[in-house]
């Protein structure tokens, strides 16, 4: 695992590994910037936790879309002109989860304490295929 310091750089200090960093980004998922979720499931329905430390409540939005439900997070205060040495708290970050299309907006339940969104969803009931294609045997 790679180890994060906090030190500052003179813009003289050559670092031949800032290269590869900043060249393979683009590439591979930043993990920093995902939405951490813990997902349990009980008989009736799953329930999710999502870590969205530093958000107000007021920052966040649930929607429910052809089944897919999407939590997404967005920080309301830009901060003009100040410089970072390293930002890994994202200004936005967003997931979605499929549930089912069966699952309404009205059944799930959404609470925000202490940094953590929990939503409880139902379980989507299979549907029963009728087998009407085929001729009854006697």
């Amino acid at each position: 695992m790679k180890q994060h310091y906090l030190q500052t750089r003179n813009n003289n200090d050559y670092d031949l590994f800032d290269v590869f960093d900043d060249f393979f980004k683009p590439m591979f998922f930043d993990e920093s910037k995902e939405l951490k979720t813990n997902i349990r499931e009980n008989e009736k329905d799953y329930e999710l936790d999502l870590a969205l430390p530093g958000y107000g409540k007021d920052e966040i939005k649930v929607s429910l879309d052809d089944g897919y439900l999407t939590v997404s997070a967005s920080k309301q205060k830009k901060e003009e002109g100040k410089k970072y040495l390293r930002r890994e708290i994202c200004e936005s970050t967003s997931r979605s989860y499929y549930v089912g299309s069966d699952v309404t907006r009205e059944q799930i339940k959404a609470k925000y304490e202490n940094g953590i969104l929990s939503l409880t969803v139902p379980k989507s009931q299979p549907k029963q295929i009728k087998n009407e294609n085929y001729i009854a045997i006697e």
